[in-house]
Protein backbone atom coordinates (compact mmCIF):
# COMPACT_ATOMS: atom_id res chain seq x y z
CA UNK A 1 0.00 0.00 0.00
CA UNK A 2 1.20 3.61 -0.74
CA UNK A 3 0.95 6.25 1.45
CA UNK A 4 0.43 9.37 -0.12
CA UNK A 5 0.22 12.34 2.37
CA UNK A 6 -1.66 15.47 0.76
CA UNK A 7 0.36 18.80 1.45
CA UNK A 8 -3.22 20.38 1.47
CA UNK A 9 -2.50 19.91 5.55
CA UNK A 10 1.12 20.72 5.71
CA UNK A 11 2.19 24.03 7.75
CA UNK A 12 2.10 26.09 4.68
CA UNK A 13 4.74 28.58 6.49
CA UNK A 14 7.03 25.69 6.18
CA UNK A 15 6.25 23.68 3.36
CA UNK A 16 9.65 22.64 1.98
CA UNK A 17 10.74 21.32 5.44
CA UNK A 18 7.10 19.86 5.81
CA UNK A 19 7.46 17.94 2.47
CA UNK A 20 11.00 16.66 3.66
CA UNK A 21 9.34 15.55 6.66
CA UNK A 22 6.82 13.49 5.05
CA UNK A 23 9.25 11.72 3.00
CA UNK A 24 11.07 11.21 6.09
CA UNK A 25 8.56 9.89 7.85
CA UNK A 26 7.85 6.92 4.69
CA UNK A 27 5.61 8.54 3.12
CA UNK A 28 5.67 6.62 -0.50
CA UNK A 29 4.53 9.93 -3.27
CA UNK A 30 3.49 13.44 -2.27
CA UNK A 31 0.21 14.68 -3.36
CA UNK A 32 -0.46 18.23 -4.20
CA UNK A 33 -4.30 19.08 -4.68
CA UNK A 34 -4.19 22.11 -6.71
CA UNK A 35 -7.79 23.95 -6.72
CA UNK A 36 -8.44 27.17 -8.92
CA UNK A 37 -11.61 28.41 -6.56
CA UNK A 38 -13.89 27.38 -9.76
CA UNK A 39 -13.71 23.68 -10.50
CA UNK A 40 -13.72 23.46 -6.37
CA UNK A 41 -15.08 26.18 -4.54
CA UNK A 42 -11.66 26.95 -2.64
CA UNK A 43 -7.99 27.94 -3.86
CA UNK A 44 -4.77 26.48 -2.91
CA UNK A 45 -1.81 26.57 -4.86
CA UNK A 46 -0.47 26.48 -8.44
CA UNK A 47 2.87 25.38 -10.52
CA UNK A 48 4.85 27.62 -9.36
CA UNK A 49 4.68 26.20 -5.95
CA UNK A 50 4.34 22.64 -7.32
CA UNK A 51 7.85 23.45 -8.86
CA UNK A 52 9.02 25.02 -5.87
CA UNK A 53 8.51 21.59 -3.59
CA UNK A 54 9.91 19.69 -6.45
CA UNK A 55 12.96 21.60 -5.88
CA UNK A 56 13.00 21.27 -2.21
CA UNK A 57 12.57 17.25 -2.22
CA UNK A 58 15.04 14.59 -3.39
CA UNK A 59 15.36 13.70 -7.00
CA UNK A 60 13.83 10.58 -6.52
CA UNK A 61 10.59 11.99 -4.63
CA UNK A 62 7.48 10.83 -6.13
CA UNK A 63 4.80 14.11 -6.72
CA UNK A 64 1.08 13.28 -7.68
CA UNK A 65 -0.62 16.56 -8.83
CA UNK A 66 -4.39 16.21 -8.54
CA UNK A 67 -6.24 18.82 -10.73
CA UNK A 68 -8.94 20.42 -9.30
CA UNK A 69 -9.43 22.88 -12.08
CA UNK A 70 -11.54 24.08 -14.83
CA UNK A 71 -8.67 24.20 -17.61
CA UNK A 72 -6.19 21.00 -16.93
CA UNK A 73 -5.83 21.46 -20.44
CA UNK A 74 -4.51 24.75 -20.74
CA UNK A 75 -2.32 24.65 -17.53
CA UNK A 76 -0.72 21.05 -18.59
CA UNK A 77 2.84 22.15 -19.75
CA UNK A 78 3.49 24.55 -16.83
CA UNK A 79 2.48 21.06 -14.23
CA UNK A 80 5.14 19.34 -16.38
CA UNK A 81 7.72 22.06 -16.25
CA UNK A 82 7.40 21.67 -12.80
CA UNK A 83 8.62 18.28 -12.34
CA UNK A 84 5.34 16.56 -11.52
CA UNK A 85 6.10 12.64 -12.02
CA UNK A 86 2.04 11.77 -11.99
CA UNK A 87 -0.67 14.23 -13.20
CA UNK A 88 -4.32 13.91 -12.27
CA UNK A 89 -7.47 15.23 -14.51
CA UNK A 90 -11.02 14.91 -13.63
CA UNK A 91 -13.52 13.13 -16.09
CA UNK A 92 -15.97 15.93 -14.91
CA UNK A 93 -14.07 17.57 -17.52
CA UNK A 94 -15.49 15.85 -20.31
CA UNK A 95 -17.21 17.45 -22.29
CA UNK A 96 -14.95 20.96 -21.51
CA UNK A 97 -12.09 19.59 -22.45
CA UNK A 98 -11.01 16.18 -24.51
CA UNK A 99 -10.15 13.79 -21.72
CA UNK A 100 -8.27 11.62 -24.16
CA UNK A 101 -5.89 14.52 -25.65
CA UNK A 102 -4.85 15.74 -22.46
CA UNK A 103 -4.18 12.25 -21.14
CA UNK A 104 -1.75 11.87 -24.20
CA UNK A 105 -0.63 15.08 -23.97
CA UNK A 106 0.52 14.18 -19.71
CA UNK A 107 2.21 11.39 -20.80
CA UNK A 108 3.76 12.76 -24.05
CA UNK A 109 5.56 15.49 -21.25
CA UNK A 110 6.92 12.56 -19.44
CA UNK A 111 4.44 12.11 -16.19
CA UNK A 112 1.95 9.32 -15.44
CA UNK A 113 -1.92 10.03 -16.43
CA UNK A 114 -3.93 9.73 -13.82
CA UNK A 115 -8.26 10.19 -13.94
CA UNK A 116 -10.00 11.34 -11.01
CA UNK A 117 -13.67 10.73 -10.29
CA UNK A 118 -16.08 12.38 -7.48
CA UNK A 119 -18.02 10.68 -5.46
CA UNK A 120 -22.03 11.99 -6.78
CA UNK A 121 -20.29 11.23 -10.37
CA UNK A 122 -21.08 7.48 -11.78
CA UNK A 123 -18.23 5.17 -12.55
CA UNK A 124 -19.44 4.17 -15.68
CA UNK A 125 -17.72 7.76 -17.00
CA UNK A 126 -14.50 6.42 -16.56
CA UNK A 127 -14.91 3.54 -18.42
CA UNK A 128 -14.17 4.50 -22.08
CA UNK A 129 -11.03 5.92 -20.43
CA UNK A 130 -9.35 3.40 -18.27
CA UNK A 131 -6.80 1.88 -21.11
CA UNK A 132 -5.69 5.36 -21.02
CA UNK A 133 -5.28 6.11 -17.29
CA UNK A 134 -1.75 4.71 -15.58
CA UNK A 135 -3.98 5.64 -12.26
CA UNK A 136 -7.77 6.16 -11.25
CA UNK A 137 -8.58 8.45 -8.09
CA UNK A 138 -11.70 7.72 -6.31
CA UNK A 139 -12.74 10.80 -4.44
CA UNK A 140 -13.94 9.76 -0.98
CA UNK A 141 -15.14 13.58 -0.04
CA UNK A 142 -16.20 15.86 -1.95
CA UNK A 143 -13.20 17.69 -3.19
CA UNK A 144 -12.40 20.96 -2.22
CA UNK A 145 -11.63 21.05 1.68
CA UNK A 146 -9.71 19.13 3.95
CA UNK A 147 -11.06 17.45 6.90
CA UNK A 148 -14.16 15.53 5.93
CA UNK A 149 -15.28 12.82 7.05
CA UNK A 150 -14.62 9.84 4.65
CA UNK A 151 -17.71 8.08 2.27
CA UNK A 152 -17.49 4.52 2.97
CA UNK A 153 -19.98 3.72 -0.33
CA UNK A 154 -17.35 4.92 -2.88
CA UNK A 155 -15.50 1.58 -2.17
CA UNK A 156 -17.96 0.17 -4.69
CA UNK A 157 -16.65 2.41 -6.81
CA UNK A 158 -13.18 0.51 -5.81
CA UNK A 159 -14.08 -2.80 -6.05
CA UNK A 160 -16.01 -2.31 -9.37
CA UNK A 161 -12.30 -0.82 -10.80
CA UNK A 162 -10.63 -3.26 -9.58
CA UNK A 163 -12.72 -6.25 -10.95
CA UNK A 164 -12.49 -4.12 -14.45
CA UNK A 165 -8.39 -4.15 -14.14
CA UNK A 166 -8.68 -7.83 -13.31
CA UNK A 167 -10.92 -8.90 -16.12
CA UNK A 168 -9.63 -6.20 -19.15
CA UNK A 169 -5.89 -7.37 -17.90
CA UNK A 170 -5.23 -3.48 -17.21
CA UNK A 171 -2.57 -2.27 -14.87
CA UNK A 172 -3.70 0.73 -13.50
CA UNK A 173 -3.49 2.19 -10.04
CA UNK A 174 -6.20 2.54 -8.00
CA UNK A 175 -6.02 5.63 -5.56
CA UNK A 176 -8.35 6.86 -2.82
CA UNK A 177 -8.99 10.51 -1.28
CA UNK A 178 -10.59 11.98 1.32
CA UNK A 179 -11.21 11.18 5.35
CA UNK A 180 -8.60 8.43 5.23
CA UNK A 181 -6.73 7.47 8.29
CA UNK A 182 -6.18 4.42 10.15
CA UNK A 183 -9.31 2.81 10.60
CA UNK A 184 -10.31 3.69 6.93
CA UNK A 185 -7.16 2.34 5.62
CA UNK A 186 -8.03 -1.45 5.67
CA UNK A 187 -11.30 -1.12 4.32
CA UNK A 188 -9.77 0.53 1.52
CA UNK A 189 -7.63 -2.33 0.84
CA UNK A 190 -9.69 -5.21 0.74
CA UNK A 191 -11.82 -2.94 -1.86
CA UNK A 192 -8.86 -3.04 -4.18
CA UNK A 193 -6.90 0.83 -3.40
CA UNK A 194 -3.01 0.54 -4.35
CA UNK A 195 -2.55 4.46 -3.12
CA UNK A 196 -4.22 6.14 0.10
CA UNK A 197 -3.83 10.11 0.21
CA UNK A 198 -3.74 11.28 3.27
CA UNK A 199 -4.19 14.58 4.62
CA UNK A 200 -4.96 15.49 8.51
CA UNK A 201 -4.09 12.29 10.04
CA UNK A 202 -0.49 11.91 8.51
CA UNK A 203 0.29 16.05 8.41
CA UNK A 204 -1.55 16.68 12.22
CA UNK A 205 -0.70 13.27 13.62
CA UNK A 206 1.53 13.28 16.56
CA UNK A 207 3.60 10.83 15.50
CA UNK A 208 3.61 11.15 11.41
CA UNK A 209 5.94 8.28 10.84
CA UNK A 210 3.71 6.08 13.21
CA UNK A 211 0.93 7.08 11.36
CA UNK A 212 1.51 6.40 7.93
CA UNK A 213 2.84 2.86 9.44
CA UNK A 214 -0.26 2.23 10.55
CA UNK A 215 -2.09 2.34 7.26
CA UNK A 216 0.44 0.44 5.52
Amino acid sequence: MLIAPSMLACDFRHISREANRALQAGADWLHLDVMDGSFVDNISFGPDICAAIRASVPADAYLDAHLMIDAPDHYLPRFLKAGMNMITIHVEREGHIDLRTTLAAIRTGGAQAGLAINPATPVSKLLPYLTEADMILVMSVVPGFGGQSFMEHVLDKVRFLDAQRTQRDLHYLIQMDGGIGPRQAPLCRQAGADCLVAGSSTFKAPDMAAAIRSMK
